[in-house]
């Protein structure tokens, strides 16, 4: 699931972020990318452990096929 933030404003070392249905989440600063700014959209990509678990290990055994076939 991706969702997209708005950077609304910085206050001190926070990030307001605002979501496309009005709601407001406060975020580290430094957590964001370093030439990030106002009005800028940040998109967050949710994934349980289990389902980037399984992303990887699919990604990983499509590079081993990949690097054996080539040979």
């Amino acid at each position: 699931m991706k969702i997209n933030l708005t950077i609304e404003r910085f206050e001190d070392n926070e990030a307001i972020l605002k979501s496309e249905d009005g709601f407001f989440v406060s975020w580290p600063k430094d957590k964001l990318p370093v030439d990030a700014k106002e009005k800028e959209i940040i998109i967050f990509n949710l994934n349980s452990e289990a389902v980037a678990e399984t992303k990887n290990d699919n990604l990983a055994k499509d590079i081993l096929n990949e690097i054996l076939n080539a040979g």
